[in-house]
């Protein structure tokens, strides 16, 4: 078997990566925009989280990111609390409808996954099933890296 040039690799897997967010973002009726979910999908995973670590994590400054929570506050997605450890700190929290929001939007994406797996013959079900194992290391390969240049970010996993 003759394995494609590195360069030839990586070009394809980040078209195929970004055409697969493309294709399961959810383009609807929803007040959100894609930033908003993400930050909000962080603060479920990985909070409750300082207003800077979610700056971070989301690669945004902090005056970006005061605005984004205050628009997840205002749609009843997020709650600030102060942290018991530092009263100088805030700490951003899913509420319920927050975390209703992103289990059920994970949730569609799953089940858009699901079809679209179905109508894959078995053969190519088990190259993907196969390859996922290869996604994760390479996932965890560039969050080494994000690590190693910006400091710690967040679990990709979930």
């Amino acid at each position: 078997m003759r394995w494609p040039p590195r360069r030839g690799l990586a070009t394809r897997l980040n078209s195929a990566t970004v055409h697969i967010g493309r294709a399961l973002r959810k383009e609807g009726p929803g007040p959100l925009a894609a930033e908003h979910r993400s930050a909000l999908g962080v603060v479920f995973f990985a909070g409750p989280i300082r207003m800077g670590a979610l700056a971070a994590a989301e690669r945004v400054g902090p005056p970006a990111m005061t605005k984004t929570v205050a628009l997840l506050e205002r749609q009843g997605l997020v709650r600030r609390d102060r942290d018991a450890t530092d009263d100088r700190a805030v700490l951003i929290r899913a509420t319920r409808r927050g975390a209703a929001a992103v289990s059920a939007g994970r949730d569609e994406r799953v089940r858009r996954l699901e079809r679209a797996l179905t109508r894959l013959g078995p053969e190519a079900r088990h190259r993907v099933a196969a390859a996922v194992d290869d996604l994760e290391e390479l996932i965890d390969v560039l969050e080494h890296e994000n690590r190693a240049r910006v400091g710690p970010t967040l679990p990709s996993k979930g």
